[in-house]
């Protein structure tokens, strides 16, 4: 992922987007037009005959000022937040990392299965070639092990994808670090710096 000068934020939506709660957090969109346009700018995707957010998805949406849930009562970012948090405890930093992604003009999906892992799209390439990334997050402080940090690696390179750790400091902020596997030769003396 390129360290380069970060595009602004994503434009916004044409309208504000309505969606619904749906039972287990679900939040839904059922307008056609609305979810064509969801799924061009990679938000959300169809399951069954419904058209899903993502709980960090809706966040992010809701944070900027594009969506609103309705119901029996409208909903504001804080209380969808809380409400999120009862079904997902993973919630903070999946938003922390997928908005900061967004906000750096990168798609993100769901990802593989490696903890809170996205598929993240080369700017302009999304629904035209397939994710080029795999972000995985780490928050400050928590333990994992070399072994379990060095699968994953493994795991994800051999899905021809880059592996991206997603470190969450204290303050909310996200670093990213380029992993990948590197094999020490026993009685090898080559010794190189690469910069």
């Amino acid at each position: 992922m390129s360290s380069a000068a970060q595009p602004a934020p994503e434009s916004e939506m044409t309208d504000v987007i309505e969606a619904r709660l749906a039972s287990g957090g679900r939040i839904l969109v059922d307008e056609s037009r609305v979810q064509d346009e969801l799924r061009t700018r990679g938000f959300g995707e169809k399951e069954g005959s419904d058209y899903v957010l993502k709980p960090y998805e809706a966040l992010y949406l809701m944070q900027a000022k594009q969506l609103k849930i309705s119901g029996r009562q409208e909903m504001d970012f804080d209380s969808l937040f809380e409400l999120m948090m009862k079904y997902d405890k993973n919630i903070m930093t999946k938003f922390l990392v997928y908005r900061d992604l967004r906000s750096r003009g990168y798609v993100a999906k769901e990802g593989f299965g490696f903890g809170n892992d996205f598929r993240v799209y080369e700017r302009g390439e999304y629904e035209k070639k397939p994710a080029k990334y795999v972000v995985f997050d780490i928050s400050e402080g928590s333990n994992i092990t070399a072994r379990s940090f060095a699968n994953a690696v493994e795991q994800i390179e051999k899905m021809g994808k880059d592996a991206v750790a997603a470190v969450i400091e204290r303050r909310g902020e996200v670093i990213y670090y380029k992993a990948s596997k590197m094999r020490f030769l026993q009685n090898s003396y080559d010794t190189r710096i690469v910069k």
